[in-house]
């Protein structure tokens, strides 16, 4: 080989460098680590998927539950608006009223010597990832009429009129 002098003896130097380095770390130019990063980077995304998506199925579990709650609220206090009304005791207008709410009644239960009706709706789970097998969202509530008590007349409470019984009314 001609020995080169100049800028082309650092052109060599450079070249003989490389080739002794691509010799030691292998074929191919690259260290026993090659593509790890890759490999790292689908790890990494992996994960973020699963905590997106358990992320994504405990929000739609925790709405699920909130409307439910809703649902039972509004279906027990129109059960109790109608409770001496209605010879059902108002499940009628409770399950109607959980209907619109897009829940179903699970049960209705009237105790009369209380004077309230306790309820149970449920709500289906939906929009889960990969169609998790959850059931419904349940929540139950109790109402039963208002009573205010009653003060005998001239006993310094003033002369405001008291009611002994009245239901709460939903509109």
């Amino acid at each position: 080989m001609a020995r080169l002098t100049g800028p082309w003896r650092a052109v060599e130097r450079l070249v003989r460098a490389r080739t002794a380095r691509a010799a030691a770390v292998g074929r191919h130019g690259y260290g026993a680590d090659a593509g790890s990063a890759t490999v790292w980077l689908l790890a990494l995304a992996m994960l973020g998927t699963g905590v997106f998506a358990a992320t994504i199925a405990v929000g739609a579990v925790v709405a699920a539950r909130h409307r439910a709650e809703s649902a039972a609220d509004l279906a027990a206090l129109a059960a109790a608006d109608r409770l001496l009304l209605d010879p059902d005791g108002g499940c009628g207008r409770a399950a109607g009223i959980a209907a619109t709410q897009g829940a179903a009644l699970a049960s209705c239960a009237v105790d009369r010597s209380a004077d309230a009706v306790e309820v149970v709706a449920e709500v289906p789970v939906g929009g889960l990832p990969l169609r998790l097998p959850v059931g419904p969202a349940r929540a139950r509530a109790r109402a039963g009429p208002v009573r205010a008590p009653v003060t005998p007349p001239g006993d310094g409470a003033g002369d405001v009129p008291h009611s002994t019984s009245g239901a709460v009314a939903v509109s």
